[in-house]
Formats: structure tokens, sequence, C-alpha cells
């Protein structure tokens, strides 16, 4: 299996592209901005991409299709592009798998075609990786290689913003960017949609900079909870905000053993956060031993005060009913919401 990152695909691309690649993962934005940078790469003369990059949606799909389109030699240039889109590998049936992946295994016979198939991150199950890929992902990867699309961190959407602010003509801090990651989201796409209603609405307004009280007026705020937030909401006894929060998650189709393990390993560091506390040590020591940022350090300690040693106890105990019931029987977010409302 070939599996690599966003950055080591930007580089490849351009000097020594594999025949074939899967582009999977979170952030959809990343994808499609991966496909035009393969599109300038492989096909830089617009005068024969009519010839040299062909395109098959989901709606059109066949492996038969696909054959066909790898077949025919490029024009008037090294390689051609090969781009499908809005496969949903969760819907394919094993047979349709196997006559896709028998395509797929003719490539290095057409090895003058660079084929890119970008799946939506609803549409794939990439298993647990780096250690336990699906099936799905292991038998495409025998043909393809894989590049993982993860969300960007905060750090890395707060630089990104500012660059596609700097692009649009509009002057915004370092500091404005992290605001605005935080308020709009970390989604890509609407995150790009924003910042550009953001810069049309000043540059109409004869601003170049952009200020926190022109974006409360004119963006939209994402709510987008974490895992600390879900187990608070568990432990301070709310449950109707912690199925609200569990309500994000199902939409982001967020797996529910991830989902837990999140939580366990919250109320783990929950519980060694208390007995170092009790201990009186400093929080900057607390966060030092546990490899936690002291701000995190500091949230845990405060809502430590409103739970009783008793009740962590409980929800650890509840995490394991709640892990045999997912482990043992398909019930989904159904164990979280049990969880939620018998604790």
């Amino acid at each position: 299996m070939r599996m690599i990152k966003e950055a080591d695909y930007r580089k490849e691309i351009k000097s020594n592209p594999a025949s074939g690649y899967l582009f999977f993962g979170e952030e959809d934005y990343l994808k499609s901005f991966a496909v035009k940078t393969a599109r300038e790469a492989i096909c830089p003369d617009p005068t024969f991409s009519f010839f040299n990059e062909l395109k098959l949606e989901a709606l059109d799909f066949t492996p038969a299709k696909l054959l066909d389109a790898l077949m025919p030699m490029p024009m008037m240039a090294d390689k051609k592009l090969v781009v499908v889109s809005g496969l949903n590998f969760l819907t394919m049936k094993p047979n349709e798998l196997e006559e896709l992946c028998s395509v797929l295994s003719e490539l290095a016979h057409y090895d003058y075609n660079v084929l890119i198939i970008t799946v939506a991150s609803d549409c794939f199950d990439a298993g647990y990786l780096p250690k336990r890929p699906s099936a799905t992902l292991s038998k495409l990867c025998e043909h393809l290689t894989a590049v993982n699309f993860e969300r960007s961190t905060p750090a890395k959407l707060a630089a990104w913003t500012q660059k596609h602010f700097a692009h649009n003509g509009i002057s915004a801090s370092p500091e404005f960017c992290a605001q605005m990651v935080d308020y709009c989201g970390k989604g890509m796409f609407v995150l790009a949609n924003e910042i550009d209603k953001l810069s049309f609405y000043l540059r109409a307004h004869g601003k170049t900079d952009a200020t926190l009280e022109d974006m409360k007026h004119v963006c939209i705020s994402a709510t987008e909870y974490d895992a600390f937030a879900f187990t608070n909401a568990i432990m301070e006894n709310r449950p109707s905000a912690a199925l609200e929060i569990l309500a994000d998650y199902r939409f982001r189709r967020v797996e529910p053993i991830i989902i837990l393990s999140d939580v366990i390993r919250v109320i783990c560091e929950m519980v060694s956060v208390r007995a170092m506390t009790a201990e009186g040590a400093p929080a900057s020591e607390i966060a030092s031993i546990l490899k936690l940022h002291e701000y995190k350090v500091g949230l845990y300690q405060k809502s430590l005060r409103n739970t009783s040693p008793e009740r962590l106890r409980r929800a650890l105990d509840a995490c394991l009913t709640a892990d045999a019931a997912l482990k043992l029987s398909p019930k989904g977010y159904t164990a979280l919401e049990q969880l939620i409302c018998t604790l």
C-alpha cells in the first residue's frame, strides 16, 4: 500500500506523477485544488485540453467507460489526465468494486495516463489509519497511490486565510485570521466563501482592512464541537446539550467508535488532572507531564470543580459498556445516546 500526504503529492505531480491516485479524506476543498494542480502540470496547453483532460462523473460512470477513457494516446503531450469524481464507495457493491479494480489493474498498459479518483469525505470509509485501513482502501491501493487530505490545523488555516485575503486585495492580521477561523469554522469550502464574501463587502465600501466588527456583520458563524465540549456536557448532566453535539457529530459522519475513544481519552485526562491537582502540582507541571496545553489543564480544573470522583468512575464504567455495545453489535450512535441518557 502506498499512501502519501498532500504536500508530497504536490511535489510529485510536477516532476514524476504516478499512474493513478485516490483522493480521500475530510478536506474536500484541498482535493479540488489538487485536481487543478494536476491539470496545470499535465495539461498546460489549453489548445489540447479537450483531448488530454477527460472527466467522468458518477452518473455516467462505468468501468468500461473508464477503460475507454484510458486507451487513447495523449495529443501533442507526454501524458493525459483522467479524473473520476462522485463515486460513493459506501454504497458500491462488492462486484462493482471488483470490476473497477479490474480496470485499474490495466493502468500499467496505459502508462501515458494520470488517473485521479477523487472521493467526497462522506462517500468513503478509510478505516482506522494508519494501522487498520479499510478493505476498500487496501484493495484500491493495490493499483492507486492514496492521498489523504486531512483537515488543516487552525494555525495553518489562519495562514491560508491571510493569503486568501491578500489575493483579494484585503489586509488581514494574523490575529484576525485566527479569530475568523474560530468564528466561521474549519471547513475550507465554507471558510473560502466567507473570506470572499467579506472581501467583496469591504471593497464595495472602500475598505482594505478586515476587522472583527465587519466580519461579525457579514459572515455566518459556524458551530463545531469537540470531544471536550461533548464530554463536559455529559459530565455536567446536560443531556440536551450532549445530544445536540452528538447530532453535529452524526451530521459530520464521525464514526461512533472514534467519538467514544475521544470521550474516554478526555475522561482519563480529567482523572489524571484531578489526582495531580489534589497533590498540589501547579498547572504548568501538570501540562508538562501530561503533554497538554496549560490552558487546557485550566479548563479541566474548572470543569472538575463541579464533578465528583464518583461521577468520573461512573462515566468510565458507562464508556466501557458503550464500547462493548459498539464492538459486539451494530448499535452505532444508539450506544452513545444511551451513554448520555443513562449516566
